[in-house]
């Protein structure tokens, strides 16, 4: 079983994800464990404040370092095992399913959520001397914050552990698999026009079907 630690100062948001369909079986059945720790529980301030004014000047805020750091402390324990801790940056690997394979491997990962204009950088130094730090990006697009890079990195890694699909061959690049699906009914009619099924799909010829499944990829991929 693998553990996933979020830090995030949002952990209702990330548990309604993590506890639907296939993660929240996934969790059921102990493939895997979600944990949360918040930055807040760590502040030593009255108000539960954990950000602060950038030094240098600039606009926002930036989530000061201890306390994030402490939730990771938190989180990781003194238990044995392959770790890792996940740092978001738009300027960060690639995340990519080979990098889910890897990660699926380890006892537990550390998924830390900043938010606001980032998170101080003495924290990742700090970070670096716990557990190996891997920095991916989720995408091209920038966040509000790292709830929903971590969100789409647990589901990933998840769904290619064995047995959480059910079969392997459920893992899109494991088979052939095309950009466009159908399913029943054959013909759906709308503003007086039919949409069919393509014929080859209805063969149970699995050579042609493969064949255009494959044609279908090549092409997506190609644009």
């Amino acid at each position: 079983m693998i553990r996933f630690h979020l830090i995030t100062l949002f952990p209702e948001a990330c548990d309604a994800y993590l506890s639907a369909s296939i993660l929240g079986r996934a969790r059921e059945n102990k493939k895997v464990k979600v944990e949360y720790q918040s930055p807040r529980t760590y502040v030593t301030n009255r108000w539960g404040k954990v950000d602060e004014r950038p030094y240098g000047g600039g606009p926002g805020m930036v989530m000061t370092a201890l306390p994030v750091v402490k939730a990771v402390k938190k989180s990781l324990g003194r238990r044995t095992g392959k770790k890792a801790i996940i740092w978001f940056s738009p300027s960060g690997k690639q995340f990519t399913n080979k990098d889910a394979d890897a990660l699926g491997k380890l006892d537990e990962v550390v998924f830390v959520c900043g938010r606001y204009e980032g998170i101080d950088e003495r924290a990742l130094k700090i970070l670096k001397t716990m557990a190996p730090v891997k920095t991916f990006a989720v995408g091209e697009a920038v966040y509000t914050g790292g709830e929903v890079p971590a969100l789409a990195m647990v589901d990933a890694i998840t769904r290619r552990l064995p047995g959480v699909l059910g079969k392997d061959e459920s893992v899109e690049e494991r088979r052939i698999a095309a950009p466009d699906v159908y399913t029943r009914p054959e013909s759906i009619e709308w503003e007086g026009k039919s949409y069919r099924v393509p014929k080859v799909l209805q063969t149970g010829d699995h050579k042609k079907i493969d064949a255009f499944r494959s044609k279908k990829a090549k092409k997506q991929i190609s644009k």
